[in-house]
């Protein structure tokens, strides 16, 4: 099992950064791979709706994006996590999802009509990490939901949603032990998840033989 960290701070050693490697940290074994990158770190523009990618599920868009899929196509899960920035994630994490859209396949006459490349090959999972310094669950605003759904339309089964308040300054996350429980129980929620399947796939193929 490959799970890739995604995070959306600009702040490396931030609290959103923190909780994303506890969640690696808390799966990472010989079963399974984990691999951490900071959205900040790469130059990837937004999309730009031209419609290249219809033929070829391919972004036509020649930035570090192109770096970053054949990362996402070769691992088994992800992990996001962005900071709330104006009731929303962070500019780095909208470009990130959002040039994503290559992945999905709409049918020729009905555009209502539609897949994605994830979902024809399998499914894969997820879990989603948002972070806000207020002390209420309102002025989080989007930041969950603007990750949660983009990859549900993507095909992956997202497992779990963690939403984590009043953090604000460095290392805050660090004293937080409601936010330290959430993401161990989120990663171990997936690797149990794959495990599961896993286990599955060797019966099928036992019981068709």
């Amino acid at each position: 099992m490959k799970v890739l960290g995604i995070v959306g701070s600009r702040r490396k050693k931030g609290n959103t950064s923190y909780l994303v490697q506890q969640a690696l940290n808390a799966i990472e074994s010989k079963e399974v791979k984990t691999e951490l990158i900071f959205l900040g770190d790469y130059n990837i523009r937004g999309c730009t709706g031209c419609e290249g990618c219809k033929d070829t599920y391919k972004c036509v868009i020649m930035d570090d994006m192109q770096k970053l899929y054949l990362l996402i196509l070769d691992c088994d899960a992800i992990i996001l996590g962005s900071p709330t920035y104006f009731y929303n994630i962070t500019s780095d994490m909208k470009a990130f999802i959002e040039r994503l859209y290559c992945f999905q396949i709409f049918a020729e006459d009905d555009r209502s009509v539609w897949s994605s490349i994830n979902e024809v090959l399998g499914g894969k999972y997820a879990v989603v990490i948002s972070i806000c310094e207020q002390n209420d669950e309102k002025d989080m605003g989007f930041t969950s939901d603007a990750m949660s759904k983009p990859l549900e339309g993507l095909g992956y089964r997202v497992l779990s949603t963690v939403k984590v308040l009043q953090l604000f300054k460095k290392g805050d996350a660090l004293q937080n032990q409601n936010a330290l429980e959430q993401v161990q129980e989120a990663a171990e929620k997936l690797e149990k998840t794959f495990r599961l399947r896993k286990e599955t796939e060797k019966k099928l193929k036992l019981d068709v033989e």
